[in-house]
């Protein structure tokens, strides 16, 4: 049966009761137009709705008009504790507080899982990010595509989704010659203990190829640097590609990301699935010879033209092994597969969407998210290279100077498809000014209370959460409460960075709290219930952070 949270069950009886009045006075075409949310702004209730606005075309009633006569058919809903009807059509309702307080018993009694529901519905989701090529260090802005994709994944299992996460690695084509070339360069600089004057324009010249020829004469100590030719280039290219494609997995590791599967290229070319898919495409229909190319009609499926996919000269295009992979995901019968791309794909969504629909794959079942740049900071002042990356800077290096932690819960605050910048000197704070450990405070200070709590050995009393009468605590009740919605929203709209957003509030309520009432030292009655209260923040603190793949220390 599916889980209904608090706010999720007051939604619906809040909609049902709205659609039956507009049902009975013959308005039931508008009843698709009525949404009932969580308001934006603080003291709009904990409800809110705007149907009335949006339907007053179709009514040719007054929307505060239309209010005032539905106003009483709320009344005896069991969670309505007042309404008001707002501005120029705006209904907010205030839910009881003991009716929302059973949140508390309900995280208190499973703290492991709640939060969790089944807005998923069982939907097997296929999740594909970061995909760095293996030429090279990861990058930054990969490190953001992991710490959303990440995140994706964790929350969509909870939300009821089966999840499996997954690595393209781009081990095949020209860059992975050009590549070796770079390492056989890099090989003759160590062999005659020089630095050549000059380098080949594209051709890979960061530190990290040194240490791949240092590493490759440990290994192969007989290696003659001067006898390497172009025939060379590929096998030393898929070697190196392999080291680098191992240090992304341990890099990535480190960051708390873990694939299901690391699928390569090279193999899928291997397997001839890239003919395949020209044979299929051309047995559809779909693809068409033009000044001895092959074009695949794409124009035909909503791109903006047509895409060469086989060259005069008889050699692939890169969108034929892409085209490849996608067929596989979706014959392994997932009903969703979610790419996560970097900042220079948007050309590749409206293509790929083709090809897949050409394909005879439902279009809509193809999500694709585009990870935006990210620019490092200290303070005003951009960070441009690393040593070892050469022109950029690496998730390695961001990991070793902020830590895991900051980086992730930072590059997870703005919705993926954003540009931001991220602030290594806030970062690197050990402090409240930095977000992360703001958030984390929380939860530690809640283990240090709860220690001494242990520790004094008193008599528990019964909870009666009906105490709990102050704004302080209802507004931290309602945060907990609230905490599956945003799972569900999380899931739902693939979109990550509701979840930060909503520790964040959590926290500051949290922290109002504390300055305002006694704990331990309150009444016995009162103690228990804010004991239990600040046990229900301890477990949404606790489990919000670890769907972000951030720790929660019990001391700091």
């Amino acid at each position: 049966m599916r889980y209904i949270s608090r706010f999720d069950e007051a939604r619906q009886a809040i909609r049902r009761v709205i659609t039956d009045f507009l049902e009975g006075a013959g308005w039931g075409n508008a009843a698709s137009l009525v949404t009932v949310e969580v308001p934006t702004e603080h003291g709009h209730g904990d409800l809110t709705t705007s149907f009335a606005l949006k339907i007053r075309s179709q009514t040719q009633v007054a929307p505060r008009t239309l209010l005032e006569k539905l106003a009483p058919h709320l009344a005896d809903l069991p969670m309505m504790e007042t309404y008001e009807i707002a501005g120029p059509g705006f209904l907010n309702f205030m839910l009881k507080t003991a009716w929302l307080a059973v949140a508390i018993d309900e995280a208190c009694r499973n703290p492991d899982r709640y939060g969790n529901s089944d807005v998923g519905g069982g939907c097997s989701v296929l999740l594909e990010y970061v995909s760095a090529n293996p030429t090279g260090p990861m990058v930054v802005v990969s490190g953001r595509a992991a710490a959303v994709g990440d995140t994706l994944a964790r929350v969509m299992g909870a939300a009821g989704y089966q999840v499996s996460r997954e690595f393209y690695i781009n081990d095949a084509g020209k860059q992975i010659a050009t590549l070796g070339q770079a390492l056989a360069l890099r090989l003759l600089e160590l062999g005659q203990e020089c630095v050549l004057d000059s380098w080949p324009d594209g051709v890979y010249p960061g530190e990290y190829v040194k240490d791949l020829a240092h590493h490759y004469c440990e290994l192969n100590p007989t290696v003659d640097s001067k006898t390497l030719g172009v025939d060379d280039y590929p096998g030393l290219g898929h070697w190196a590609a392999d080291q680098i494609r191992q240090a992304h997995e341990k890099t990535l590791a480190a960051f708390r990301v873990i694939f299901d599967r690391w699928y390569s290229e090279r193999e899928l070319r291997d397997s001839g699935a890239p003919e395949k898919v020209i044979e299929q495409l051309y047995d559809r229909g779909f693809l068409v010879e033009r000044d001895g190319a092959r074009w695949f009609t794409s124009s035909q499926f909503g791109d903006d033209k047509d895409r060469v996919m086989v060259r005069s000269d008889g050699t692939l295009t890169y969108m034929v092994p892409d085209a490849a992979y996608h067929k596989d995901k979706f014959d392994r019968g997932f009903d969703y597969v979610i790419d996560l791309l970097g900042p220079d794909h948007h050309g590749y969504v409206n293509r790929m969407r083709a090809v897949v629909e050409a394909l005879g794959y439902p279009p809509a079942r193809l999500e694709i998210i585009i990870i935006q740049l990210v620019r490092l900071m200290r303070g005003e002042e951009l960070v441009r290279m690393s040593k070892r990356g050469g022109t950029f800077v690496t998730l390695e290096d961001l990991i070793e100077e902020a830590g895991v932690d900051p980086a992730r819960f930072f590059l997870l605050e703005r919705a993926p498809e954003t540009p931001m910048d991220f602030d290594l000197n806030l970062a690197t704070l050990k402090g409240s000014d930095n977000p992360v450990y703001y958030v984390q405070y929380v939860g530690a200070r809640i283990h240090s209370i709860l220690n001494q709590w242990r520790a004094m050995r008193q008599p528990t009393a019964a909870i009666d959460l009906a105490l709990l009468t102050a704004k302080e605590e209802r507004h931290l009740i309602v945060l907990v409460a609230r905490f599956p919605d945003v799972i569900g929203r999380v899931a739902l709209e693939r979109a990550p960075q509701h979840l930060p957003k909503f520790m964040t509030d959590l926290a500051h309520a949290f922290h109002a709290f504390y300055r305002q009432h006694r704990i331990l030292d309150a009444e016995p009655l009162v103690r228990q219930a804010r004991l239990a209260l600040i046990e229900a923040v301890l477990v949404v603190t606790t489990r919000g952070l670890n769907l972000m793949g951030i720790s929660q220390p019990k001391k700091m």
